[in-house]
């Protein structure tokens, strides 16, 4: 068996009184496609900083081809060959391609482009060098930021979520570029919750619960189902299958929707059309960046329509295009934005002042004055219904991990007893635990009578819980696809123009 081109021994990282990873041994064989598991706050994102040298260990080792390691930043692991591409992508918008790789990869920029086009047509990853970032769809940035990893020359390439944003046909190009990447010897680190993917493409799979590793497994000798239990440490429960009745009375229609953003990188919406009534879940699949921002903000309020053009927003049978978001929540709205801080929760307010937000006007505020322990009595139910995972109500909501503040935002949400819910990227990096509770929750809601809007990336999410699904391409939907009668395929079509251009 060959030594390993990287080791972990003890490796142990705290923040203040938490410990971040514990202890932690890995083994990474050359030539290797190595996936890590864990649930939201297990140390999988602690760990690849340690790795890639954003963050010095407490204590323990790391061996990089049989040598001693200590690595005080990024450069010195790209020198080694140690290279990374992030979850959210780090490309400057308004540069070029080529502009982009120059300022991490030497050479003049007739030669970047040379090895561009290069790399693209050897690796399956071809994209113009000379593009503005801005111009591209989130794929080919996917493939830009890989190929600047493959210009560092790496040994060890680290991938987190690489597929969290991509089509069906998108994610096959992907996963043949990794193999072949593989055979040409270079290791690779697969941070994913679609465990299926893992099963696909990995070899082996160490996983973390609570900062430690818990198992070290072939996944492809075990089914989703056993991974995602040694993931959280229980069994799944088996997805709530929804009630079949007749839909209930129409609480949201878009009618020839049109708009022009004033941002010159914002995607303009044509002639949107949709209905959604009470008792059913329609959802709105699409590549990134193809006007699903644009249409979040019109829906919500937080960007109106004129006067004039009110009737193209209708909630309830009334038009609100020209209302803001506070008075469409006063009709029974409620919304989960996909920026969990800034829009969902401020960060530096404690969990119970940003449960003030959304839910002041359901008894938490009389004359004026804030009833604090109704405040408190709300959040705390908020945390032990959603098993948010935080030393209590005062914890401040820029504490939390990501998927313990999104269980927060849409169990806040859910407490507010909508009639029409919309939520954005409703499990976007939640791990497959707290993802299956929260669209547990959505089934229930809908099997209730509530109308429910979800904008999600994750196809196979939106087949599990949604009784219809448009897609979004460039600033316009398809027509309404009913789940029971359509394939993910189909889906991936209209995500990718097939069904345009036929």
């Amino acid at each position: 068996m060959p030594a390993p081109l990287l080791s972990l021994r003890g490796l142990t990282r705290s923040y203040g009184a938490v410990r971040a990873n514990r202890g932690i041994d890995l083994d990474v064989a050359p030539g290797s496609i190595h996936a890590i598991l864990g649930e939201n706050g297990a140390g999988k994102s602690t760990l690849m900083k340690l790795i890639y040298g954003v963050e010095r260990p407490d204590a323990g080792t790391i061996t990089w081809k049989g040598e001693p390691l200590a690595l005080a930043s990024p450069a010195e692991a790209r020198k080694v060959g140690i290279g990374m591409v992030f979850q959210h992508f780090s490309l400057f918008e308004t540069l070029t391609v080529v502009e982009n790789i120059a300022l991490i990869v030497p050479g003049a920029k007739a030669e970047l482009a040379a090895r561009i086009r290069s790399l693209g047509q050897e690796f399956g990853l071809e994209v113009d060098p000379l593009a503005h970032v801005h111009a591209l769809s989130v794929g080919e940035r996917q493939r830009v930021e890989i190929i600047r990893c493959l210009m560092t020359d790496p040994k060890l390439l680290i991938l987190d979520e690489p597929t969290s944003v991509l089509p069906p046909q998108s994610v096959e190009r992907l996963f043949e570029t990794l193999l072949r990447l593989r055979d040409r010897g270079v290791s690779i680190l697969f941070i994913s919750h679609k465990l299926d993917e893992i099963r696909s493409i990995c070899d082996r799979a160490t996983i973390l619960r609570s900062g430690a590793v818990t198992g070290n497994v072939d996944p492809r000798a075990h089914d989703a189902h056993a991974l995602a239990a040694m993931m959280i440490g229980r069994d799944m429960p088996a997805p709530l299958p929804a009630e079949a009745h007749a839909p209930g009375p129409l609480a949201l229609e878009l009618a020839g929707l049109d708009h022009s953003p004033d941002d010159p990188f914002a995607v303009a919406l044509q002639g949107v059309s949709l209905q959604l009534h009470g008792g059913e879940i329609l959802g709105i699949a699409g590549v990134s960046g193809n006007g699903q921002g644009e249409l979040a903000r019109l829906i919500s309020g937080e960007e109106t329509r004129p006067s004039i053009d009110r009737d193209e927003v209708r909630m309830f049978g009334q038009p609100v295009g020209h209302l803001g978001a506070a008075a469409r929540r006063r009709l029974g709205f409620a919304f989960v934005p996909e920026e969990r801080l800034g829009r969902g929760a401020v960060p530096e307010m404690s969990l119970s002042d940003n449960a003030l937000l959304t839910a002041h006007q359901f008894g938490l505020v009389g004359r004026g004055l804030i009833d604090r322990r109704a405040e408190a009595a709300f959040t705390a139910q908020v945390i032990e219904d959603f098993d948010v995972r935080t030393p209590g109500p005062a914890a401040e909501a820029g504490a939390l991990s990501g998927g313990n503040l999104q269980k927060f935002i849409v169990g806040r949400e859910i407490l507010l007893a909508p009639k029409l819910l919309f939520v954005a990227q409703p499990t976007w990096g939640v791990d497959i635990g707290a993802a299956t509770a929260i669209r547990h929750r959505l089934v229930a809601l809908r099997n209730a009578g509530v109308a429910i809007l979800v904008i999600s990336e994750e196809i196979e999410e939106l087949f599990e819980i949604c009784d219809r699904i448009q897609v979004i391409r460039k600033g316009r939907l398809s027509p309404p696809l009913r789940v029971a009668e359509t394939r993910v395929e189909d889906v991936g079509r209209y995500m990718i123009g097939a069904e345009e251009d036929a």
